[in-house]
């Protein structure tokens, strides 16, 4: 039986959901809403990026979108940890979407290791 195709694009795609579902229970002042923006456009990124890879002209520009992907999980993972540390109320959850950026991150790392 033949691998499902698209399993790592929905799984990003349920990552920037469920980010987004997330932030929405956030209180809403200056700092969570600035840092909720930026993590809701590096968490987007890692999906779009990598629909951008599976459409790509040429290795080198697979490797580059799977490298960017890699990056935007990584920086999902930073705004993530300095919303949990001013909303510790919230600890549990966003430890979840930390392990899921992490994750995502060790995927890309090595989808890059096996195509260079």
């Amino acid at each position: 039986m033949e691998p499902k195709k698209y399993d790592l694009e929905e799984r990003t795609l349920k990552f920037a959901i469920n980010s987004r579902l997330f932030l929405k229970k956030l209180p809403r002042n200056i700092s969570n809403i600035e840092d909720a923006k930026q993590y809701v456009r590096s968490s987007g990124s890692v999906g779009a990026n990598y629909i951008e890879a599976n459409e790509s002209l040429s290795k080198k520009d697979f490797c580059f979108r799977i490298k960017i992907c890699r990056k935007e999980a990584k920086e999902s993972s930073y705004w993530l940890k300095i919303l949990k540390a001013t909303n510790i109320e919230f600890e549990t959850e966003i430890n979840i979407l930390i392990q899921e950026s992490d994750e995502l991150k060790k995927i890309f790392s090595s989808i890059i290791e096996k195509s260079s």
